[in-house]
């Protein structure tokens, strides 16, 4: 596969929700680079887009897939009823409560139609971070079937069930490990983490919150200070951080922008893929 300037790569993607819409015009700079990393991590949306891309669809494809789906609101209201919880055969509908969906259900109406049922299909090495429930820790997937790791990694507790998989239950992998770009220490010479939580800045909006805005803006929060800290103490060689703190982690109807917010990163991404070429060189001339 081919790198940078003859340097390696590899790709973290991010949890952050409908912000990590913004990952895909991350993946058509780096493929208009011709840049093909040699492995990806990625936790929820991250795990969701990482996933696709490492089938082999270039960032334009997501782009048009994502588009015909998020451009028809009634077309995606349908597809998140068909993803919701069932039970004995039927919908099970609490208008007192957030729809619950099934992640497995949720993949096949959002993924591209055709998408590897492994991860040994893959095109590219993909690392997956999931929360399991039951131990209280961060699991890696990188084996195994592709769908059930996928599903618990983008389990947002409250919102969406919990994944069956290896034995236990995994949610939510930004609640451990909002970007994984650690995992991927060593297998190339730069790693490329685009951050797509968002800032710990004010929100604007006015009085109390919702049910639904406690629930995820609260593991938003968590993941905003996690991700912080990381970076704090040891920090990729690339950041990219697309300017979606503006967003709500469910704003699906605001992809236009969010894809902007994406696109508007290129500059920053090849600066920083110039920065760690030229400290590679600098390295090998020393």
């Amino acid at each position: 596969m081919s790198g940078y300037r003859g340097h390696s790569v590899a790709l973290a993607l991010g949890g952050g929700g409908a912000r990590g819409l913004a990952h895909i015009g991350v993946l058509e700079a780096l493929d208009d680079l011709g840049v093909k990393p040699v492995a990806i991590a990625g936790t929820s949306i991250g795990a969701i887009v990482g996933a696709a891309y490492a089938a082999g669809y270039s960032g334009r494809d997501l782009r048009i897939h994502a588009e015909s789906i998020f451009s028809d609101r009634l077309r995606l209201i349908r597809r998140l009823m068909k993803a919701r919880v069932r039970r004995r055969g039927r919908l099970r509908i609490d208008l007192a409560r957030p729809m619950l969906l099934d992640g497995e259900h949720f993949l096949d109406a959002f993924w591209p139609a055709v998408m590897p049922s492994s991860f040994e299909e893959l095109r590219i090495p993909f690392h997956v971070v999931a929360t399991d429930f039951r131990h209280r820790c961060e699991t890696i997937f990188s084996s195994g079937p592709l769908r059930p790791a996928v599903a618990g990694s983008m389990a947002i507790p409250g919102l969406v069930r919990a994944a069956a998989c290896a034995g236990s239950y995994f949610v939510d992998g930004g609640l451990v490990n909002p970007l994984p770009y650690n995992h991927l220490a060593g297998l190339a010479d730069i790693v490329v983490a685009v951050d797509v939580s968002g800032n710990m800045g004010h929100d604007e909006r006015k009085g109390h919150p919702s049910r639904l805005e406690t629930i995820v803006v609260a593991s938003q929060i968590m993941m905003n200070a996690i991700t912080a800290r990381m970076i704090e103490e040891r920090p990729p060689e690339v950041l990219v951080s697309p300017a979606v703190n503006k967003y709500f982690a469910l704003d699906l109807f605001k992809t236009s922008r969010i894809f902007a917010a994406g696109d508007a990163c290129r500059g920053d991404l090849i600066a920083g893929l110039e920065r760690a070429a030229l400290r590679l060189e600098n390295q090998r001339r020393a």
